[in-house]
């Protein structure tokens, strides 16, 4: 009996070194961070601050990789796919992985029940910006106009952040801006800069170049408080819509099956960096601000959003098939 207990006993300790062992290694080769967007906009540039960090930390590659398209879609289902073992990362955002699930209706995999939630990295919030010869550069003044004109608003594509933005705006103010969707980002930029729209949401990252020339002009942040290293824009909320508040989450996700060991390491390494002063500080150079979180409670945040953003897509009536 007590040798057949040792050997129990023992062959459990054998399969359970392995896989601890496997744990303590990681990583032992390249990891790469999936970002479901072109260049340049906040996901990027929030990837590449906190892979140069994770590179420089685990002493192995830590390689972005930009897979854009469908709303995102296409990355994300490259992650999905992915082996379950810590060495693909989805960088992601609520506008995609708390709203694609409602706008489109024949994805191959669920935003929230597919990954498992890694790390929260930033909060960072969108902004409302026009050309800087427009004759609008307040709040009050874009509702103004839009209650006498046809003012237009361009977004990167039905049911995208920048869309629903432009819809809570309208709820919010009781006046009717109207929505001219692009492929994405910065085709809608392009014709704001030309004229041929009004005003756009985006995020901070993707504008402060044209902030920084004045080629746009920033009307008001989304969030409920300015962010700290622009904090001479003013926010909507400011402006009399005080329950206005709109500070998208920005993080890291895994293939659903990864071993949750693996999560809380990736997770805890991720924390450690974020509470450095010099990732603060780069990250308050685009307007975002640190965001840590456990796997449990990031789950469960997505969880929350994606049942709030879908009763936003809903209410738009943006549908993608």
């Amino acid at each position: 009996m007590l040798t057949r207990l040792f050997a129990s006993l023992l062959t459990a300790v054998c399969i359970a070194a392995p896989a601890a062992g496997a744990d303590a290694a990681f990583p032992d080769k390249p990891v790469r961070i999936i970002v479901p967007q072109t260049p340049g906009g906040a996901s990027d540039v929030l990837a590449r601050i906190i892979g140069q960090k994770l590179t420089a930390k685990w002493g192995q590659p830590v390689v972005v990789e930009n897979h854009a398209g469908a709303g995102g879609n296409v990355g994300m289902e490259l992650v999905v796919r992915a082996a379950p073992d810590g060495y693909t990362l989805l960088m992601s955002y609520v506008g995609t992985q708390a709203i694609n699930g409602a706008l489109y209706r024949k994805l191959s995999f669920d935003p929230v029940r597919d990954f498992a939630p890694v790390a929260t990295l930033a909060t960072l919030p969108f902004v409302m910006v026009t050309r800087a010869d427009s004759p609008f550069k307040t709040v009050a003044a874009v509702v103004a106009a839009a209650r006498t004109s046809h003012i237009t608003y361009g977004s990167a594509g039905n049911g995208s952040v920048n869309h629903l933005l432009g819809e809570m705006f309208n709820a919010a103010t009781g006046v009717k801006l109207t929505h001219i969707p692009y492929r994405g980002a910065a085709p809608a930029l392009q014709d704001l800069m030309g004229g041929r729209i009004q005003v756009v949401f985006t995020s901070l990252p993707s504008v402060i170049g044209a902030l920084k020339s004045a080629t746009l002009y920033p009307i008001a942040v989304t969030s409920a408080r300015p962010a700290a290293a622009f904090d001479s824009i003013p926010t909507i909320a400011q402006a009399g819509f005080k329950d206005f508040d709109v500070n998208p989450w920005f993080g890291l996700m895994a293939p659903g099956r990864t071993p949750p060991a693996l999560i809380q390491k990736i997770n805890s390494d991720v924390n450690d960096i974020l509470r450095t002063p010099e990732v603060a500080a780069s990250f308050a150079a685009q307007g975002a601000e640190p965001y840590i979180t456990q796997p449990d409670e990031f789950a469960e945040i997505l969880r929350v959003d994606a049942l709030k953003w879908g009763e936003v897509v809903r209410a738009s009536g943006a549908q993608v098939d």
